[in-house]
């Protein structure tokens, strides 16, 4: 797309000011509340979102934005936002949140910035340009499974739309496993190198959660699938994330297979 670098930019501008938002209520009370399906949401969350409806509509009127919060307008051209990922550890003050926005065009997501304010870390990709961490250019790694090195991160929750507490059992005996409480900074982690596996059991509403991951963490040569090994679109529900180093995601798939039925 001849318009991905300004995308880029403009995704960029507005995830910066997304963390000046939440380091603003970090340290004070961000007004944390459960919403409908128990989970919680603050303050940060909803500023946040409503500033990108707000910067959209001002730089790209013809686009919509399907934020974990707020919604607006309907397009081929989605801005598809998770204002704060790890809000629970976020509404803690435990420092493990990110902002992460993608740009989805016809369901295949194009541009993807995540950024962490607690470590001034921006990722992010566009189609075709590999994957940055600020100006370092970033790579999964060539981990396999019972490498000492291999790390995994696996998200389990009250209400996810897979149980996958057998598939971490097993997985268990293979890698060193933890759950961090943010699905897209596990996954940056990815992207980088550090973790070789994030397993994210999400459906309803949980694109938002791994829009920009897609672009991000194949940009750095990983894989990101649904749990039966498919591509999906990002501007609707999806059937989970399986986000890879690429080399053990077969495995993951198998092991998926003997517990949850597509």
């Amino acid at each position: 797309m001849n318009n991905n670098k300004e995308y880029l930019e403009f995704a960029k501008e507005v995830a910066y000011k997304a963390g000046e938002i939440m380091l603003k209520y970090f340290k004070q009370d961000n007004g944390s509340t459960y919403k409908e399906d128990n989970t919680i949401v603050t303050l940060a969350d909803k500023e946040i979102n409503s500033y990108l409806i707000k910067r959209v509509q001002e730089k790209f009127p013809t686009h919509s934005v399907d934020g974990e919060e707020e919604q607006y307008s309907k397009s081929n051209h989605i801005w598809v936002c998770d204002p704060v990922d790890g809000t629970a550890m976020y509404a803690r003050h435990i420092p493990v949140a990110v902002f992460s926005l993608a740009l989805v065009i016809d369901g295949v997501p194009e541009i993807g910035v995540v950024y962490d304010p607690f470590t001034d870390n921006l990722y992010y990709a566009s189609k075709g340009n590999g994957a940055f961490r600020n100006s370092d250019k970033i790579s999964v790694n060539n981990c396999n499974f019972n490498d000492m090195r291999s790390l995994s991160n696996i998200d389990i929750w009250n209400g996810s739309q897979y149980d996958v507490l057998q598939v971490l059992k097993e997985l268990n005996n293979k890698t060193y496993v933890v759950s961090i409480g943010s699905c897209i900074r596990a996954s940056m982690c990815v992207a980088s190198g550090d973790f070789n596996l994030e397993i994210f059991p999400g459906g309803k509403r949980k694109h938002c959660d791994v829009a920009a991951v897609k672009i991000i963490v194949e940009e750095a040569g990983g894989k990101v699938t649904n749990f039966f090994g498919k591509d999906q679109r990002y501007d609707t529900d999806i059937n989970g994330a399986i986000i890879s180093n690429g080399i053990v995601h077969d495995e993951v798939i198998n092991i998926l297979k003997k517990y949850i039925k597509e």
